[in-house]
């Protein structure tokens, strides 16, 4: 894991003064679009996420992204793990169908929802929300990286597993 800390690093961490999406200030910022659009990384971090999902959730039949970050993600895990996945919206679409949910699933499959980067979980823990709303059971979530500020802490609170391929030290530091 270290060469993948290494190389999200050198092309997505980014110091300075940044406000996240929890509301929350930050010295470092990961730009998660600036791994997710590099073709070779995204493979890669598409065939951990699979292999993690193997290991963590191996009955799952699906996997879940959020809107909009997760979705390449979700892509990416699907083709490796052979597995459907479903984007779930921040909110339904107010034309056409009118999901929340896009894609094909049925009441009471499993699902996994794959994560960028998780700071207090709010994205995340919304996507749960909604699959489970949806008759859809939704216990983990697996990101890329776990910033350590709560997000764990805050799932555990829902039932929820936070599993991640690195951790925000380990791109902080080089470890």
């Amino acid at each position: 894991m270290k060469n993948l800390a290494d190389r999200i690093r050198a092309v997505a961490y980014l110091e300075g003064d940044f406000v996240l999406r929890s509301g929350r200030r930050s010295s470092f910022y990961l730009d998660k679009y600036r791994f997710e659009t590099q073709p070779v990384l995204l493979r890669e971090i598409g065939d951990l996420l699979a292999q993690r999902i193997a290991e963590v959730e191996p009955t799952a039949q699906r996997i879940a992204g959020p809107e909009l970050g997760a979705v390449a993600l979700a892509a990416a895990a699907s083709m490796a793990a052979d597995l459907p996945f479903l984007i779930v919206r921040r909110e339904a679409k107010d034309y056409g169908t009118s999901n929340r949910l896009e894609g094909i699933c049925e009441e009471g499959e499993r699902v996994v929802v794959v994560e960028d980067v998780v700071t207090s979980g709010g994205a995340a823990l919304d996507a749960v929300r909604a699959l489970r709303q949806a008759g859809l059971t939704c216990d983990t979530v697996i990101c890329v990286v776990d910033r350590g500020e709560g997000g764990a802490e805050a799932m555990a609170q829902l039932g929820v597993r936070l599993e991640c391929l690195l951790d925000a030290d380990a791109l902080r530091l080089g470890r």
